[in-house]
């Protein structure tokens, strides 16, 4: 006989359901609001996704957003696997200690500060470089810089658990160091590193701390625009694109699962094949 869940638990369960979730319907739901003022239901309309259409300045910010989460990530993913495989491969080369830190330091570290210490820092290398100029440049730096960190720990994990005599063997019938890796390690940890890609791609694209400390002008974030907006009340266009926003990412996240369930099944045959 299984055991039921009492219904304390199913009651937190759902409690913590709704405060995740309840909030997102609200906001979709007066994306529709054909009044202007959120308190006030004025009856169901789509005038401001007509209206989001016009507004230059949150489709921009928009824009910029993903173009940087999109670069911010796939550099991310690319740094923090190759840290990963130095922390996981290599158990004792000089500087490991220095690296484990490195990594780990973003993860605890306020983002206050770190958006200070990377505006020392670009403000330093312009007097000292003429390089780089705040803008889009400086954001992609300053995010990739601390969602590497979220990505090495994420692959590193699945890393560990990784078969290595896999591809001793892929070695041993010829491949090399790298294709045996790509052939046989990369499938296994292909999901870590798309969980990784789309977590880069929502930390880059929900931060503001520090990219209003490291952006210039005519560079300002999607996030960067709804905050001031906000400070001067609520609009309805922003209900709409923040509700394009969470579909957009909706959509990618069901994506990502379906991929990686069916390269998890495709593994689990191949291995179910390769025991025949």
């Amino acid at each position: 006989m299984q055991d039921r869940p009492s219904t304390l638990l199913v009651s937190i369960l759902c409690i913590g359901i709704a405060i995740l979730y309840v909030p997102i319907l609200v906001l979709i739901a007066y994306s529709f609001n054909a009044s202007s003022l959120v308190s006030v239901w004025g009856g169901f309309s789509t005038s401001w996704y007509r209206a989001l259409l016009h507004n230059d300045q949150l489709l921009d910010a928009a824009w910029l957003s993903l173009q940087i989460g999109v670069v911010v990530s796939t550099a991310a993913v690319v740094l923090g696997t190759l840290a990963a495989i130095a922390l996981v491969r290599f158990s004792r080369f000089r500087g490991r200690f220095l690296l484990t830190g490195m990594v780990n330091a973003p993860l605890v570290m306020p983002e206050i500060i770190t958006g200070i210490t990377q505006l020392l820092l670009f403000i330093s290398m312009l007097h000292l470089l003429g390089w780089p100029h705040r803008g889009f440049t400086t954001i992609v730096i300053a995010h990739v810089a601390f969602c590497t960190a979220y990505v090495t720990i994420t692959v590193q994990s699945r890393l560990k658990s990784a078969d290595r005599s896999l591809e001793e063997a892929a070695m041993d019938l010829g491949s090399g160091p790298v294709r045996a890796f790509v052939d046989t390690t990369l499938p296994i940890i292909g999901p870590a590193l798309a969980s990784s890609w789309l977590l880069s791609f929502t930390l880059s694209l929900d931060d503001l701390v520090i990219s209003s400390f490291v952006s210039g002008p005519g560079a300002s974030t999607l996030p960067m625009v709804i905050f001031s907006k906000v400070k001067l009340g609520v609009s309805p266009d922003i209900n709409a694109l923040a509700s394009l926003v969470i579909c957009l990412v909706g959509v990618c996240v069901l994506i990502a699962g379906y991929l990686m369930r069916r390269g998890e099944r495709q593994r689990l045959l191949d291995a179910q094949m390769a025991e025949r």
